[in-house]
């Protein structure tokens, strides 16, 4: 009797066990944090200056070396030309214009489709700089490199104290007061069959059954060529295009016949110095620049306002020579300047100024119609009235 209750006992712990744990996964289960959709968002007590009834007589206006659509970018991407360099100056989170999100939260599912799309139709050596607020970097920047965008260096705005004018009140905020923003450099994550370019060229060496050292030779050097270019950590050189053709002459002379060819992206023939060089983007640092820009917040004739109490028409509208320096230092006359949030058109009249052409698109519509007048004033064409 005793033993019939014991074993009673024992399936009694048993079943209760199995409950429990029925109830915790129950639990564990439906407590899984889910992806919810973002509610649309809109400029809630982030009032427009001005608002225009009308609408643009066209959805795409031609100003010299501009061209400047009406409407979202993502509808265009797959129109313009590839870009050898993008300016993104969109979404901040801080409900700053119609579809912004409210904070940092939402940043990274709103730029997730335009980052992708800029990948797919970024060359090789394409620059991104991409301006936000600290927190709203850091929130897409996971995406940034999910789509192959390697970080450089991260630039900060500094608009000095002049921009709060003492209007904060320290003790209710928190903080110190900001008066910052990012704009941080990116170039392209180049690979080759799943490798980074540093990993392929020792790679493909080793695959041409040949001694490391022999790389020295090859280039002509006492031993730089192991050194710099087959180096897999922070130290590695890219090699100039006339050394990387020497390696590859080399490995195609030398190695494996039945290897061949070495250093080729498409297996058919080695790569060119032409192609080699177009792995690298393009860098030209102005003399005494570093990545902290003391330049204060944008004022006087260059803000574009409206009516007599000369308020801005557009809220982060950026200054033409901190645009034009990133322009300048990241490509070269004829390149292609790509602005997907066009806003005053700011990148876009500094591309057509340094010689570079420009694709910008703003989907909303006021804000398109004065960037375009804009444009038309400084690149000295007839500006168009705008009729309200």
């Amino acid at each position: 009797m005793a033993h019939q209750l014991l074993d009673g006992s024992k399936a009694a712990r048993a079943s209760l066990t199995l409950y429990l744990i029925g109830i915790y996964n129950k639990v564990h289960v439906d407590s899984t944090p889910r992806q919810m959709k973002q509610p649309p968002t809109s400029t809630v007590n982030r009032g427009k200056a001005v608002t225009l009834d009308s609408a643009p007589e066209r959805p795409r206006v031609d100003v010299e070396q501009a061209n400047l659509f009406y409407g979202d970018a993502l509808g265009h991407y797959s129109t313009w030309e590839r870009p050898d360099v993008i300016v993104s100056d969109g979404a901040y989170g801080i409900l700053g214009f119609e579809g912004d999100t409210a904070d940092h939260m939402g940043l990274d599912q709103w730029y997730e489709p335009h980052v992708e799309a800029w990948g797919r139709r970024a060359k090789y050596g394409t620059t991104l700089w991409f301006w936000n607020s600290e927190i709203g970097w850091a929130a897409v920047h996971p995406v940034l490199e999910r789509h192959g965008w390697r970080y450089v260096n991260a630039n900060i705005w500094n608009k000095g104290k002049g921009h709060i004018a003492g209007n904060v009140n320290t003790k209710k905020i928190r903080r110190f007061p900001v008066v910052s923003e990012v704009c941080v450099q990116y170039v392209r994550e180049v690979t080759v069959e799943g490798q980074s370019l540093k990993q392929w060229l020792k790679s493909e060496w080793q695959r041409a059954g040949l001694a490391l050292r022999l790389a020295n030779e090859a280039c002509g050097v006492k031993d730089a060529a192991v050194r710099k270019y087959f180096d897999q950590g922070h130290l590695w050189y890219w090699p100039p295009p006339e050394m990387f053709a020497r390696l590859a002459h080399y490995a195609n002379a030398h190695g494996r016949a039945n290897g061949r060819p070495y250093y080729s992206f498409d297996g058919e023939r080695p790569v060119s110095e032409d192609e080699w060089a177009a792995t690298r983007s393009k860098f030209t640092c102005p003399h005494g620049v570093t990545n902290v820009w003391d330049r204060n917040a944008l004022r006087g004739k260059e803000r574009v306002k409206v009516g007599s109490n000369g308020k801005a028409v557009h809220l982060n509208q950026k200054p033409l020579d901190l645009i034009s320096m990133i322009i300048s230092a990241s490509s070269e006359v004829g390149d292609v300047v790509w602005e997907p949030f066009g806003g005053m058109f700011t990148a876009s009249v500094a591309a057509s100024q340094l010689g570079r052409r420009a694709y910008a698109a703003e989907l909303d519509s006021t804000y398109f119609q004065y960037g375009v007048n804009r444009v038309r004033d400084v690149l000295s064409q007839t500006s168009l009235p705008i009729s309200r």
